[in-house]
């Protein structure tokens, strides 16, 4: 939950994707006024694919988006540069995770970045990506390895910015097999997971087919989307890894009463009580202009929860 933040600190979401100062203002002054066990930055899927080079777009009170493929072929993959850290919005979402940091000492925060997948179907396109992977699988590789080698280097300097981890969003993983979806997340988990420093996967177009590829990625958390049933998702983890979820943020949190927000969370809650290691969240992140009593109605559901327990 970012965005209700920047509406705390009356900003734009283009002013908060643009500048880490407004970016960490919001964040922080959301942690202020909802008692999250955890503030995050956020949600944004076209950092990585700007750096790249790929061409975004910035609506005023929306997450920016690409507007279109940056390579088509082997000879443009092939002549596709590793973006340095300095490139584009980079430095900016690390200044923000660099000052909520410093700012937010009594609890984790976490830090956000693409999936190496997710990050490939918006340098290619998506649909053009799946044809690809069948057609022309060694084009693809060569891209998905660049695309894990910038995501290391970029998830090393999130690390080096003092925050506790990062949840790493790749919701397109879901389209392919589980071994493919894998490898490539895995690979960043290797390079900067530790004691001190968590990967926290984040699939919201797992609709259970791919939990076991969840798993297998080695991260230490994982966050699940509202199209799969929470129990079995728990059911499928092993019990040392946090499994977090999955309230809907759009149907739930954005059109529905405070009233029914309460009830659903109490309900999850209630189904999902004999998992220790079971977190509660929404399923993804909640869009702009949320109802502050929706939001209220979530954290006093959790309040009631934890007094009863």
């Amino acid at each position: 939950m970012t965005h209700p933040g920047i509406e705390l600190c009356g900003k734009t979401v283009r002013d908060a994707v643009t500048s880490g100062m407004v970016h960490a203002d919001a964040i922080c002054r959301l942690n202020e006024q909802y008692p999250s066990a955890a503030p995050t930055v956020i949600m944004d899927l076209t950092v990585e694919a700007e750096a790249f080079g790929a061409k975004v777009v910035f609506p005023e009170d929306e997450v920016p988006s690409v507007t279109e493929p940056l390579v088509s072929d082997k000879e443009s993959i092939d002549n596709l540069q590793i973006p340095s850290l300095d490139t584009a919005r980079v430095p900016e979402y690390l200044k923000a995770n660099r000052l909520t940091a410093e700012r937010v000492k009594d609890k984790p925060v976490f830090a956000g970045c693409i999936g190496p997948f997710s990050l490939a179907g918006r340098l290619f396109g998506l649909s053009e990506l799946m044809i690809a992977l069948y057609v022309e699988p060694e084009n693809i590789t060569v891209l998905l390895e660049k695309c894990t080698r910038f995501l290391i280097d970029y998830c090393r300097a999130i690390k080096e910015t003092g925050v506790h981890g990062v949840i790493m969003a790749e919701p397109a993983a879901g389209l392919i097999s589980n071994e493919d979806s894998t490898t490539y997340v895995r690979q960043v988990v290797e390079a900067v997971q530790d004691e001190h420093f968590i990967v926290i996967l984040h699939n919201c177009g797992n609709a259970g087919h791919c939990t076991e590829a969840m798993v297998q990625s080695g991260a230490a958390a994982l966050h699940f989307g509202n199209k799969i049933d929470m129990q079995d998702a728990l059911a499928n983890c092993p019990e040392d890894r946090l499994v977090m979820g999955n309230l809907d943020p759009v149907g739930l949190f954005k059109q529905s009463s405070s009233e029914e927000v309460y009830t659903a969370t109490m309900n999850l809650l209630q189904q999902t009580k004999t998992w220790k290691n079971f977190v509660l969240s929404t399923g993804c992140d909640v869009p702009p202009h949320i109802p502050a009593e929706n939001i209220e109605a979530f954290y006093q559901a959790l309040t009631n929860f934890n007094r009863s327990m």
